[in-house]
């Protein structure tokens, strides 16, 4: 072979390495290392099915996927909650997911509950599908409470369907009226 077969031989080569590499390169996540999904099964206070709600772990945050069915038309409080835990009125899951102890809503001053999100809007027909992105959340376990704030702590999580709409603002957080769904996330350890 000539010197210049050996160079496009050898470019060839460097190519076709590339090219093979390139699925490889795209995808960041470890081969055989699918991103952490959990699904929480709604169910409303008599018992009914609510729907579910979908959690899917990211490099940056947890993607939100709520496909919920079986409720009232209108704007809805849609909440996390700080405990894993749907007895019959939904108390047991205890407040808004607030590690950081701050005031509620998104129009409080200085940041807002770790679990507050944006309403739902429900339609006529008692369905309901939204998709929020929340980087200050991770279903990683963790070993202290540190940013992102882990759903899978000692008492686990809950997300919660309120029967009104949440108005974004300050205490008290009671403008969403009564908790009219609920499903566990991760469950209260014993």
């Amino acid at each position: 072979m000539t010197t210049p077969d050996l160079r496009h031989l050898a470019a060839a080569a460097l190519g076709a390495g590339a090219l093979a590499a390139a699925p490889a390169l795209a995808d960041h996540h470890v081969k055989g290392d699918a991103p952490m999904t959990l699904r929480a099964d709604v169910m409303t206070a008599e018992g009914q099915n609510a729907g579910r709600v979908i959690f899917e772990q990211t490099d940056h945050g947890v993607v939100v996927k709520a496909r919920l069915i079986n409720l009232s038309p209108g704007e809805h409080g849609f909440h996390i909650h700080e405990t894993g835990a749907c007895k019959p009125d939904f108390t047991a899951a205890g407040g808004h997911y607030d590690p950081l102890r701050a005031k509620h809503g998104f129009d409080s001053e200085g940041g807002y509950h770790v679990g507050d999100l944006p309403n739902i809007v429900v339609e006529a027909d008692g369905t309901a599908n939204a998709d929020f992105f929340a980087p200050q959340l991770t279903l990683s376990p963790q070993e202290d409470n540190r940013y992102p704030f882990t759903l899978d702590d000692a008492d686990g999580s809950a997300v919660m369907v309120h029967a009104k709409g949440d108005d974004y603002k300050a205490e008290p957080p009671g403008s969403t009226g009564q908790r009219i769904a609920c499903g566990v996330i991760f469950a209260e350890r014993d």
